[in-house]
């Protein structure tokens, strides 16, 4: 760092509130003394932090987990510092071992960049990506040579690298560990190296991955970065991370009525945090909200209502939540179908099995989907539940077909 000078009163504000708002839902900083330092001296000097954030695009669907870190880089971004977002075309070949029970099977260079592209346009629904560095770790992880690779392998051992949960579980449990696996955090670590950054941000089961990029900034000479993690935000279920494997998500480009619906069955207490991590809601006001909830004051239906109607705003547009409140209080609050639901012309037999029509439909992607919705009693005809997988169906002109909540079809005779 430059040689210090005592901060005006003025700039001390701009540290103090900076750092305020930065920390808001941070789980850890590391070292938090360097972390306060850093945003010291720019302040002092106008120099932006580089802040990044590295993605192995192994997945193309971003959801309200993921944002949950976007939305603390959008808070750097609002400070003026700059945003580094790596994407891992390199290392997202091996794939991050974090949390895995088996080798993972590296992605092709297709199927990388594929995912990146959608990674990067969905991010840009939170980040002014006109202001966001996007760079690939293959630029320099793939100029390196062999003994710039035995130098970077020195730098740590087998037993520290054992010292992961997730590489301790599998040798307790003589489960194959493919040594290019231990590479990756020494990848990720050298993405930091090559970016020179201030501030890494991920989640909190990055936390050895993070690390590592300090100890080879100090390792090759460079002022060693700051981490922060986040948490990581539970899906629908109140329990499991939010994953869509697990289909306990909200993504962030599904239809604002789906959003909407989606919201609606977050956990109760669940509520606070949602507000808290994935929305850009005062904290003054999440506050208030808390204690509203807490003296029976805001009740969870309305909060939750609100919170539904803020995230479609935030990722459609003010009038898509209006009109997705509307259609919520309409078809769940009042019971009511929906005056506005897709129409299709049948053109096809006159008689149909109901696990055949879900299909044609489009309201079910496989016939076993449909099977385990109608055996789940989520599919209704006329508005009578279908509790026979194989009914036939007659085809009648305006027959309303619904599936689940929110999937609602009329179906006109052609």
């Amino acid at each position: 760092m430059t040689e210090e000078r005592a901060l005006t009163t003025a700039q001390q504000e701009a540290v103090d509130e900076q750092i305020a708002a930065l920390m808001r839902g941070v789980v850890e900083v590391v070292p938090k003394e360097d972390f306060r330092k850093k945003i010291e001296e720019s302040v002092r000097t106008g120099r932006p932090l580089k802040i990044k954030l590295g993605m192995d695009p192994t997945a193309p669907d971003v959801h309200l987990g993921h944002t949950v870190v976007m939305q603390k880089l959008r808070q750097f971004q609002s400070y003026g510092h700059h945003i580094q977002l790596v994407i891992g075309d390199f290392t997202g070949k091996i794939g991050d071992p974090t949390g895995k029970s088996e080798t993972r099977k590296p992605l092709t260079d297709e199927q990388v960049m594929e995912n990146a592209r959608t990674y990067v346009e969905q991010y840009g629904k939170v980040l002014d990506i006109d202001k966001t560095e996007v760079l690939y770790n293959s630029s320099w992880l793939s100029e390196l040579k062999f003994d710039d690779v035995l130098k970077l392998a020195g730098q740590i051992t087998v037993a520290r690298m054992l010292e992961r949960e997730d590489f301790s579980q599998r040798y307790k449990n003589e489960q194959p560990i493919s040594v290019h696996e231990f590479f990756y955090p020494l990848m990720q670590g050298y993405d930091s190296v090559a970016m020179g950054t201030d501030i890494e941000l991920g989640g909190t089961d990055q936390t050895f991955n993070l690390l590592m990029g300090r100890q080879l900034q100090e390792t090759y000479g460079k002022e060693k970065q700051v981490i922060m993690t986040l948490p990581l935000i539970e899906g629908l279920d109140g329990v499991r991370k939010m994953s869509k494997s697990l289909g306990n998500y909200i993504g962030i480009d599904e239809a604002p009525n789906e959003m909407f619906g989606k919201a609606m069955s977050i956990p109760d207490e669940l509520m606070v945090k949602y507000y808290q991590l994935v929305t850009d809601v005062p904290m003054a006001d999440v506050e208030a909200l808390e204690r509203g909830l807490a003296d029976g004051t805001v009740h969870p239906r309305d909060a939750k209502m609100a919170l539904g109607a803020k995230l479609v705003e935030m990722y459609h547009s003010e009038a898509a939540a209006k009109e997705a409140k509307d259609y919520f209080t309409t078809v769940f609050q009042k019971r009511a179908l929906p005056d506005d639901m897709p129409e299709v012309q049948w053109t096809g037999e006159k008689e149909v099995p109901v696990i055949d029509l879900l299909v044609q439909l489009k309201m079910q992607s496989s016939k076993g989907e449909a099977r385990r919705m109608i055996q789940g009693g989520g599919v209704k005809i006329n508005e009578e539940k279908v509790t026979d997988i194989h009914m036939t169906v007659p085809i009648t002109d305006g027959m309303i077909v619904q599936v689940g909540k929110r999937k609602f079809m009329r179906v006109l005779e052609g």
